[in-house]
């Protein structure tokens, strides 16, 4: 699978850590920085992360920051994409078995490293349910395009 992994300067040291479980897990994987320990903004991270997700470019994505929630935000500004800020395995495995979430945003702050490694293990490892879950996700694809026709029909004044 191809996924991308990005990180701002809070995650910057455990990015490496988890690009290279990637690739011994055999994934291809593609390193959208940030490349120093210097401060940066996760959203722009974050977006360009989400946007190779959400065009198809990558099959699934992986952000850190402090605690994941800003970049999680920030990512699911996106269509098609659906980040989920997790920190166990449950949340891990849930946010792909009902969600079929394709952005794992993790905190490089609150988590251990061991632990990071098994969430990214179960979140790969884990298929969508399908199902009712599957009408779910389907809702949530009809509120995106709703938002969209909504923003093409009523520009916002500039002011």
């Amino acid at each position: 699978m191809r996924i991308v992994v990005g990180a701002d300067h809070r995650g910057y040291s455990i990015r490496v850590r988890i690009i290279d479980l990637l690739r011994r897990l055999g994934h291809e994987v593609e390193d959208m920085g940030t490349y120093t320990g210097e401060a940066v903004d996760y959203p722009d991270v974050a977006a360009r992360v989400a946007r190779k997700v959400s065009h198809g470019e990558a099959g699934r994505g992986i952000l850190i920051c402090g605690t994941g929630l800003g970049m999680c935000i920030a990512a699911n500004k996106f269509p098609r994409v659906r980040a989920a800020p997790c920190h166990d395995d449950l949340t891990a495995e849930m946010s792909r078995r009902h969600n079929d979430a394709n952005i794992l945003c993790l905190s490089a702050d609150l988590l251990g490293e061991r632990l990071v490694d098994r969430m990214i293990e179960i979140w790969l490892n884990t298929s969508f349910e399908g199902g009712r879950h599957a009408r779910r996700i389907a809702k949530i694809c009809n509120l995106e395009a709703e938002i969209h026709a909504e923003e093409q029909a009523c520009p916002q004044e500039e002011g």
